[in-house]
């Protein structure tokens, strides 16, 4: 077994980074500035570059609590790589809305820590502890606009819930514990492999697990916090909402449902489907009428998370090189998306009204491209990369011979196919509105036209995405 300090080393330096960061913010009694958000970031790339030079195959850490792997390797790189950039594109609006108080990149660094904490864990006790270290630092940067009632509803909603998903995981894992005599991943996977049997009360646990789970990556029927909070909290929060977090809670629910239920897949199997059809049919429908383009991003990501469920109740290899594939893709689409939506600026204020993307193909005709590209990219229009992710996880899923759940899916990404379309007519045949606010800033423009450039040009090379993918989730099996 290596040592702590070489595999949790990323882990580490983010930890004394954010410390010395927090300390040095309060000491220098500056409130409106930047700098802690510009420190957030160069202590996330080192950390990325520490991840990238990691120690080579699976290792084990503290006791086992901790796991290093190349599974762990590439959702941290993603949950990373989107933290970085959600952060750099907060850093305008911070400054235009007075908010560049220190305390909210150092949260959302916390946040990481606990989401890199969730990818390893390869405990119940562990995957509890990072859960709640990443929730808490969200409660807090989602009500972050005190003296907005929005803001603050936002909060509390996603508090009171959320305290009652740790709950139902909390009782979950007791009740593994109880009939199993475990809480590592590893101890519990023997136990059931050596006949331990699928009890009705283990099957309680792993249920009531599932649904703890369920409410971090927003799965029906455990989504409701999500448009509310995605449209109260401030855009940069809400950005970061939906990629990071979303990005681990599914790595740690491939690595629980593989891991140490891997001997129960046909039980849990079912549930999964169940949630997986939910969340595609709600994301679907339900974001037909909305007017509001961040309640409809939340509705979108319910249903993208649907979709990446897929890959998970195929229950193979295959499909969990789906699920790492079509994140890391959202990642990049949901990035660029809140990237434009960030850049959705009227005489100095916010708007966030779809009505106001008319006829933005003559007022921005740059920024009504991206967007189009992101919006037919989600909607899983070929050969933009946004296709390729549906396209593996229901190639998993038709492999696995879930012929339903694929068929539902592909109608499901249809019917949602036309609110996504039905922005870019706005934009494209609506009569021009007043142009947003000029100019967009180094900072989003970059992000939207590298986001923009990856999403229309994957078909020209997507082996590198599709290799490391491969590798990742051979890992996971081969643990």
């Amino acid at each position: 077994m290596e040592q702590a300090y070489d595999v949790a080393l990323p882990e580490i330096f983010i930890t004394l980074a954010g410390m010395a960061i927090l300390l040095f913010s309060a000491f220098r009694r500056i409130k409106d500035d930047a700098l802690a958000g510009w420190l957030t970031i160069a202590t996330l790339v080192a950390a990325l570059v520490l991840v990238l030079v990691g120690a080579d195959g699976r290792q084990l850490a503290f006791n086992g609590l901790f796991v290093a792997d190349e599974f762990g390797t590439f959702l941290k790189v993603l949950v990373i790589a989107g933290a970085g950039l959600a952060v750099l594109m907060s850093l305008d609006y911070l400054d235009r809305e007075y908010m560049t108080q220190p305390e909210f990149p150092i949260l959302l660094l916390f946040a990481v820590l606990g989401m890199m904490m969730m990818i390893s864990a390869n405990d119940l006790i562990a995957l509890y502890i990072g859960l709640e270290l990443q929730s808490l630092a969200l409660y807090v940067v989602a009500a972050f606009r005190r003296d907005t009632l929005r803001s603050t509803e936002a909060g509390l909603k996603y508090f009171v819930l959320g305290a009652l998903s740790s709950g139902m995981l909390l009782y979950g894992g007791s009740l593994v514990y109880g009939f199993t005599g475990a809480t590592g991943f590893d101890s519990i996977a023997v136990v059931l492999a050596g006949g331990g049997g699928a009890s009705i009360g283990l099957i309680a646990g792993i249920v009531f697990v599932v649904a703890g789970l369920a409410f971090k990556v927003s799965a029906v029927p455990f989504h409701m916090w999500t448009p509310d909070v995605y449209e109260g909290a401030p855009t940069p929060v809400t950005a970061f909402f939906a990629v990071a977090p979303k990005v681990a809670a599914i790595g740690l629910f491939v690595r629980v449902m593989y891991g140490p239920f891997g001997e129960l897949a046909h039980e849990w199997q079912q549930i999964i489907v169940f949630i997986a059809i939910a969340s595609m049919i709600l994301g679907a429908v339900a974001a037909i009428n909305q007017t509001n383009i961040k309640r409809l991003m939340a509705y979108s990501s319910i249903g993208n998370i649907g979709y990446a469920l897929v890959g998970l109740a195929a229950g193979t290899e295959q499909g969990v090189r789906g699920v790492l594939i079509y994140m890391a893709i959202y990642l990049v689409m949901t990035l660029g998306t809140f990237g434009c939506i960030l850049a959705m600026r009227l005489r100095g204020r916010m708007v966030e009204s779809i009505s106001d993307l008319a006829g933005l193909h003559k007022t921005n005709p740059m920024m009504a491209a991206a967007f189009g590209a992101f919006m037919f990219s989600m909607a899983g229009i070929p050969p933009l990369a946004g296709f390729f992710g549906k396209f593996y996880v229901f190639m998993a899923a038709i492999d696995a011979g879930l012929y339903p759940l694929a068929v539902i899916g592909v109608v499901a990404s249809v019917v949602a196919a036309f609110y996504y379309v039905r922005i870019v007519k706005v934009m494209y045949f609506d009569e021009p509105a007043e142009a947003f606010d000029k100019p967009l800033g180094w900072k989003l423009g970059s992000v939207i036209g590298v986001a923009g450039v990856l999403i229309v040009l994957f078909v020209a090379m997507p082996g590198p995405l599709l290799n490391t993918a491969a590798r990742a989730a051979a890992s996971l099996f081969a643990g």
